[in-house]
């Protein structure tokens, strides 16, 4: 019966993160409304908290259309492929001391690999649509993602040389008396700018620019299968939002700076409250940035963050042996 209490973790997490992203739209919407000085949704239900589930019965009830010049087997499978890998991620994710799905000595970098099979998804579903729109947006992804995973995973280094581990779990107990954030705040600056691309949002939503092309890589998409997509995406921010917590800021540890904090409330509380806010600081970006234009998208990778965490590298390995 070992089995029983990861099992039962993971369906609880599986069922919260699978309705997660109902909420984080209504909370999205709501939120853009009041930076941008209007109402946002407020008809469907007290405060507009039933017009995401209007929006989700009425992509259930379209008709699931597929174009007859798509490659369906590509076309149909693509979808899914966004969805399990994040959800891949999120077990072995430590949202508190033992409360995981499994524990994986290699946890940061399994991380790093279900991102990059994640952009399989955006390429295929550009690819089988056999549109030129699609087909733009899904190079976009490819070339987009190429440019954000070299400085996202180099920016991460410097982290596994303060923790001395891959395991995420021993990033945050390394994370007890300060945390990473302080200690590595160019790291966190690259990893958050490469995660906001590699998530494919304003301003670096290039794969899916509605004013060039159409929709993107999803232009031919419908009912649920356009569903998966934003699905993926809303669980790409959420998923962000807890990697950057582990790696940065602490992960279930109160904050040190304010005292007695740590017995006040449960590690669970803290990690989902630094989660959050990274995930508002997400919503806050797209609510003022206008997109970039895809050369700009490339010559920051590849000119400013690439250099960027060489150098944070170099300077940590140097401070590391100093110590």
């Amino acid at each position: 019966m070992s089995w029983l209490v990861p099992a039962l973790e993971a369906a609880i997490i599986l069922v919260v993160l699978l309705v997660s992203p109902i909420g984080l739209i209504w909370f999205e919407r709501r939120l853009l409304a009041a930076f941008q000085d209007r109402r946002g949704p407020n008809r469907v239900g007290p405060l507009g908290l039933l017009q995401p589930v209007a929006d989700g019965l009425k992509l259930m009830l379209k008709e699931d259309w597929i174009p007859p010049f798509a490659d369906r087997p590509v076309f149909i499978i693509a979808p899914g492929i966004v969805v399990i890998t994040v959800l891949l991620v999120f077990g072995v994710m430590p949202f508190a001391p033992n409360v995981h799905v499994t524990d994986l000595n290699v946890g940061l970098l399994f991380f790093l690999g279900m991102t990059s099979l994640g952009v399989y998804s955006i390429v295929l579903g550009g690819w089988a649509s056999n549109s030129k729109y699609s087909l733009v947006g899904a190079l976009r992804a490819a070339a987009q993602m190429i440019s954000y995973e070299v400085p996202m995973g180099v920016s991460l280094v410097g982290v596994v040389m303060l923790a001395g581990s891959f395991r995420l779990g021993d990033i945050v107990e390394a994370q007890r008396s300060v945390w990473f954030c302080v200690l590595q705040p160019v790291g966190l600056a690259i990893f958050f700018i490469a995660t906001v691309a590699e998530s494919r949002r304003i301003p670096f939503d290039l794969p899916e620019a509605d004013s060039e092309l159409v929709q993107g890589y999803h232009t031919e998409y419908s009912s649920m299968k356009f569903a998966l997509f934003l699905v993926g995406e809303y669980l790409d921010i959420v998923l962000v939002g807890a990697v950057t917590t582990a790696l940065f800021l602490g992960g279930w540890h109160a904050p040190w700076f304010i005292p007695g904090a740590a017995g006040r409330l449960p590690p669970l509380f803290w990690f989902a409250v630094k989660t959050g806010v990274v995930i508002v600081l997400f919503i806050w970006i797209r609510s003022v940035l206008p997109r970039f234009r895809f050369d700009q998208l490339m010559d920051v990778g590849w000119k400013v963050l690439l250099p960027l965490s060489l150098l944070n590298l170099l300077v940590t390995g140097f401070i590391a042996l100093a110590l």
